[in-house]
């Protein structure tokens, strides 16, 4: 019985944050928190249930983006939602090894190192697929990484807020990794 509360809590939680990024990517053109998602995800879940939330919160980014928002259906789009996709993911990874690199108590210092961790990783993975279909210029602009991390920082801290209200009200929250020591 407690697998099957564990696995619905899980469940609930990725569902609950994709719906929330699918709103974040409709109100925003398609651009979707992957990084606060990845920091959010490396604190409250397991790695597992993080890497499946980033996985799904893609997939839907790229449903918005390519059937409601007419994103083309070329060679380099195509191309660049796979970018994206390992973006999701090493930006997931990135989050859940920083938390295990160092031990923070403070659930701000935890969210702000993931997310740190988070959005290098994803934006060193952007670059890599820019160096191959092209647009270096534009994805390492000084002035859109600056805005692109402000406004995920922003959505973090609107993700986080929302995660709290909810275990408020009593929505169990989501399984978490047994810590190492």
């Amino acid at each position: 019985m407690a697998a099957l509360r564990t696995s619905g809590a899980s469940t609930l939680w990725v569902s609950l944050l994709t719906a929330a990024s699918s709103v974040t990517t409709l109100a925003l053109g398609c651009a979707t928190p992957l990084p606060s998602l990845a920091a959010l995800a490396a604190v409250h879940m397991r790695r597992r249930d993080g890497l499946a939330l980033m996985l799904l919160a893609w997939a839907i980014s790229q449903f918005i983006g390519f059937f409601l928002l007419g994103y083309p259906r070329d060679g380099s789009t195509l191309a660049w939602g796979v970018g994206l996709g390992t973006a999701a993911v090493g930006s997931a990874l990135a989050s859940q090894a920083a938390l295990g690199a160092l031990r923070y108590r403070s659930v701000a210092a935890r969210l702000s190192l993931a997310y740190a961790a988070g959005f290098t990783a994803f934006k060193a993975i952007i670059l890599g697929w820019a160096l191959v279909l092209g647009g270096v210029h534009t994805a390492m602009a000084p002035d859109l990484i600056a805005e692109q991390f402000a406004r995920n920082a922003a959505i973090l801290i609107g993700l986080y807020a929302l995660y709290r209200a909810l275990v408020a009200v009593g929505v169990p929250a989501p399984p978490q990794a047994a810590p190492t020591a």
